[in-house]
């Protein structure tokens, strides 16, 4: 199946409707093809794995083959991933199970989502280990800056958690250069959240280097469902989590504390069939596309003088993806949001979205639950969306 822009609307259902979905950094809409992929393993194969009838091979099958897809979208093994309910439980699982040794280092960015703080927070204070912080320096377009950590590195560092881009932001992290830093460090190990990058770039976890990586399917057109990596070389400082009569021999037996959701696995490979044979091009369509998206609204934003933009100000793809931060002086943010849902169908939201330390310690916003509007964008919305949306948010700016 070929990739193209133009009929990427029609493969999404609920994009025939009124509602316009501008609250894409908080899950994509879903593709046909998985909709119907799940609706067909719930009425025919619904039964337990591993049995030797027909339909329990048949059911055994088509995971296997969801396991094979999920790992082929980031270059990974099957045995290097594990798939769960949220990002937020497979790091929380896996902060649990990795070793730790009394004296070990912590270095988390204050760009995170709290997926990527709170298992590691937790983890140090119950085992006793030192958290650093990994700040920003510039308040209204904060990175992560990989010379900033390696003021923060030492030969104590054990694992460095950051963004691949933040889901405020919308910030691009050059991880290939955070992962040269982190690696000199004789224990250190990268952790990486690719939640909101995935739904906008291609992945390729042996090229960046990681050591674990973290993406949420349900954000990437596809079922409610997670995926972690961890890379192979080093499976054998994570703990298994399972009943210890199991094989440990991979990833998702180590971490796993029951089966993955059988229907939503199964339906994994539907989402790659939609990229087409060639993926670097496809994303490469995606990312021109979704520049062009994002400039008519950033250029509207940059040329109003009541409003602060959080993040890149360009619409550069090299710099950002399309999840777009801003504030208006005077305006209370979910204030903007009702008026804009009061005279329109667009939908899209105000808040911190989960990254309570970025709006407070770094941008330092006095009201961080009312915090941001964000409106964030995916290839199957349309110019036209946008250009009507900028008219709107005009009139409603100026009339409160």
């Amino acid at each position: 199946m070929s990739f193209s822009i133009s009929q990427a609307r029609s493969r999404f259902p609920a994009l025939n409707q009124e509602q316009v979905f501008l609250d894409n950094a908080g899950g994509s809409q879903v593709l046909d093809t998985v909709i119907e992929s799940v609706t067909s393993y719930l009425s025919k194969t619904n039964v337990q794995l591993g049995a030797t009838y027909n339909t329990s091979k048949l059911s055994t099958a088509a995971y296997g083959h969801g396991y094979e897809a999920a790992a082929k979208f980031i270059n990974a093994k099957p045995e290097e991933i594990c798939l769960g309910v949220s990002t937020t439980q497979l790091l929380h699982n896996l902060s649990t199970a990795l070793d730790f040794q009394p004296g070990d280092e912590l270095i988390v960015s204050k760009l995170n989502h709290e997926a990527n703080s709170a298992p590691w927070d937790r983890i140090a204070r119950r085992l006793g280990l030192t958290v650093k912080w990994w700040g920003a320096a510039d308040p209204l377009n904060p990175v992560c800056d990989p010379s900033e950590l390696k003021q923060l590195m030492s030969d104590k560092t054990r694992l460095v958690a950051c963004p691949h881009a933040s889901n405020i932001t919308g910030a691009i992290t050059n991880v290939k250069e955070v992962a040269k830093v982190v690696h000199q460090a004789p224990r250190a190990l990268l952790c990486v959240d690719g939640v909101a990058l995935a739904p906008h770039r291609q992945v390729d976890v042996k090229d960046l280097d990681v050591d674990f990586y973290a993406f949420s399917w349900y954000k990437v057109y596809g079922p409610h469902i997670a995926q972690l990596y961890a890379a192979s070389r080093i499976h054998d400082q994570i703990n298994p989590l399972c009943h210890y009569f199991k094989s440990t021999e991979t990833l998702d037996l180590k971490l796993n504390l029951a089966s993955a959701n059988y229907e939503l696995t199964q339906s994994i490979p539907r989402v790659l069939q939609y990229f087409g044979s060639d993926f670097s091009a496809t994303w490469d369509e995606i990312a021109t596309y979704e520049e062009k998206l994002q400039k008519i609204l950033l250029d509207f934003l940059g040329s109003n003088d009541r409003v602060t933009i959080y993040g890149e100000p360009s619409a550069n793809k090299d710099l950002r993806v399309p999840a777009i931060s801003f504030t208006v002086k005077g305006i209370k943010s979910q204030a903007l949001v009702e008026e804009v849902e009061k005279r329109s169908s667009f939908g899209f939201r105000s808040g911190h979205m989960y990254s309570h330390r970025l709006l407070k310690d770094i941008i330092g916003l006095d009201d961080v639950e009312d915090g941001v509007v964000r409106i964030s964008m995916l290839h199957y919305n349309t110019e036209e969306e946008l250009t009507s949306l900028v008219e709107l948010l005009r009139d409603v700016i100026a009339a409160i």
